[in-house]
């Protein structure tokens, strides 16, 4: 070659060099496109709404592909190797993805970052799963050692014959890449308006996540959720409004109480499967629950989250007032909290909780600490107890609770949570069903599945027998308080019946779908004062208006505050207010209508506990008082 010939051979050089490093860079955005279509392929569980996402201009579909492709072209500067960054992205977008697909199969919601925080619990449901689905379970199990084996692999593989960058292209990528990464993230509090995220059409939508990850995308939506623990104080919270905030009409020491015991039992997953009209069940499962039927509590909850329907029972607080998807057991109860276990121990009583699985299960060795709870009597401290399956009896835990009643002089406060009638609702549960399932709109494993679960809750129903017929032979009055958590999973048994049009029950629909698919037996019933009747339906944050109120007592909260609400709402949820006469006021919260003055005061109360400064302990709360000074 001659000398003429060098700047031309320079120039080819330098042609090729910037055409593959433009193909390199148009593989990673298809690589980023292609990543957003299978992730929200998982998550929607279907492609009918992605291509909508995608292109049309009022959503935000190629924002994401376009973040994507520059946290691709960042890490893979990071490794020095094209491609690289595949091997670490595309796992990290797509398996949470999945575990939205498999969570939405049993509850209504899709994944949370909050929902890492029970990682462990999940970890102890394997067993669980196992014995339902063994071999589906052993392939899961299979795909993925397989799969990580496969990236591990990959990696090493990558390393040695991926296209590495020089260091000009490294140094580009990373000076372009990480300030609009970092200019994005900016963007991603929920809490503040942002110009050009609303020119990107993102939009957080945090009172409504399904369509707040419809709209966003699974990814962006599921940023927007991270800084849910991050709880602002209501627009004019202050202590004068709180000092404004009437308590009891009558002040506390008027009432001194009877000393009445009290035991309240969250049944788990406790429904009327006869509500079920396509299906005729025989003999009636619960005929002693339906005897001294109080009303329905109407849970905020369907198939699983437990702990937040424990935590409005306990608390009285609500759900309602906190962000979407939040769990306060994990995420928010992190110093004393009142309860109805600090309101009795303030009146001399024994406070205990029960519940025969593992203290760590739902953060409730460390929450019921914090409620004022005695002592905590739980899988690792309980006698070994009979099993119903995997899980301890009704049976069981209703013998360990008299017990422990009969060996407490003093007046007691007991709280249990049962574990029987937890799901999956497996064929061989019980070695025999006593209760006959007649239907033609089910398939056989759904018959099954509801057999099984009615089995369960007619030994729910023979439990509450057996506790009342022992409290009605003591000399102390005992007042016994039985509900549902939520309704079970019983998946496609609600679908082939009709009861619902889904698998899992909607956050926002009409009164009467909303009963339909969120009522749970409710039992309020003292040993010397009968059936508490005509409570009607109530959310579980209303429960200590009634055991403090029956127990004989007044209270600034549990009977001022709440009392007076009681009088007016008998549901608080997120998306609906209930009024006694049936009222509603759907979307209260955001439908920019003035919040009622009650609802407001109750707002300030609750964050004024669980994450401000404590303005109305002394008023609202003076058994609170000693035991914060002491824990701070």
């Amino acid at each position: 070659m001659s000398v003429e010939d060098a700047p031309s051979g320079a120039a080819s050089t330098a042609r090729v060099t910037a055409l593959r490093g433009s193909i390199r860079l148009v593989n990673s955005l298809l690589l980023a496109l292609l990543t957003i279509i299978v992730t929200e392929w998982l998550a929607r569980g279907t492609l009918i709404d992605v291509s909508d996402y995608l292109l049309s201009s009022a959503r935000p579909g190629m924002v994401a592909v376009g973040v994507l492709f520059l946290l691709f072209i960042a890490v893979d500067a990071v490794f020095g190797r094209v491609y690289q960054s595949a091997l670490v992205v595309v796992p990290l977008a797509i398996l949470p993805a999945f575990l939205s697909m498999q969570k939405q199969q049993y509850l209504s919601d899709p994944l949370y970052p909050s929902d890492m925080l029970f990682g462990r619990q999940i970890g102890e449901l394997v067993p669980v799963m196992f014995a339902a689905r063994p071999f589906a379970s052993i392939g899961l199990v299979l795909g993925l050692v397989g799969l990580l084996a496969l990236l591990a692999y990959l990696l090493v593989l990558g390393r040695r014959h991926f296209p590495s960058l020089s260091a000009q292209s490294k140094l580009v990528r990373l000076v372009v890449a990480l300030p609009l990464i970092g200019g994005f993230l900016s963007l991603m509090n929920p809490n503040s308006f942002s110009y050009l995220r609303d020119r990107l059409n993102i939009v957080p939508m945090m009172w409504d996540q399904q369509e707040n990850y419809r709209h966003n995308g699974f990814l962006l939506a599921f940023a927007f959720n991270v800084p849910m623990a991050n709880v602002q104080a209501p627009q004019g919270y202050n202590s004068e409004v709180i000092a404004d905030i009437a308590p009891e009409r009558l002040p506390a020491s008027f009432f001194g109480g009877r000393n009445a015991d009290v035991i309240m039992v969250m049944s788990e997953s406790l429904w009327d499967p006869t509500r079920i009209t396509n299906a005729k069940l025989s003999p009636d499962p619960m005929p002693t629950i339906r005897a001294a039927s109080s009303g329905n509590l109407f849970s905020p909850e369907f198939g699983g989250m437990t702990a937040n329907v424990e935590f409005e029972a306990l608390t009285g607080f609500t759900n309602a007032f906190l962000p979407y998807g939040s769990i306060p057991y994990q995420q928010y109860v992190r110093r004393p909290l009142p309860s109805l276990a600090t309101f009795f121990s303030s009146k001399g009583y024994t406070t205990r909780a029960f519940h025969p699985f593992q203290s760590w299960f739902w953060n409730r060795s460390n929450v019921y600490h914090s409620l004022g709870f005695d002592s905590f009597r739980s899988e690792e401290n309980m006698p070994v107890m009979d099993k119903r399956g995997l899980f301890a009896s009704d049976d069981a835990l209703t013998k360990e609770i008299i017990r422990s009643a009969d060996q407490t002089k003093e007046p007691f406060f007991f709280f249990a949570v049962t574990l029987q009638g937890h799901g999956p609702y497996e064929k061989n549960r019980y070695a025999k069903n006593t209760i006959g399932i007649e239907s033609t709109a089910l398939a056989p494993e759904n018959r099954d599945s509801l057999a099984t679960y009615a089995q369960g809750v007619r030994e729910a129903d023979s439990s509450l027998k057996a506790l009342m017929d022992w409290a009605k032979k003591r000399r102390r009055e005992t007042i016994i308080v039985l509900f549902g958590d939520h309704l079970p999973p019983l998946g496609n048994v609600y679908t082939d019946t009709g009861y619902m049009p889904d698998v899992v029950a909607t956050r926002k629909a009409p009164v009467s779908i909303m009963k339909r698919e969120h009522e749970t037996p409710l039992v309020v019933w003292s040993s010397k004062r009968g059936v508490q009747k005509d409570i009607g339906s109530v959310s579980p944050s209303q429960l200590p208006y009634y055991v403090v109120r029956l127990a004989g007592y007044r209270h600034p909260f549990y009977t001022g505050v709440l009392g007076r609400l009681n009088e007016r709402y008998a549901v608080i949820d997120r998306h609906q207010l209930i009024e006694r006469g049936e009222r509603t006021h759907p979307d209260w919260a955001t439908n920019g209508e003035p919040i009622d003055p009650m609802i407001r005061d109750y707002r300030f109360l609750q964050h004024d506990q669980m994450f401000g400064d404590g303005f109305g302990t002394e008023r609202f709360f003076p058994e609170q008082v000693e035991r914060t000074g002491a824990e701070s």
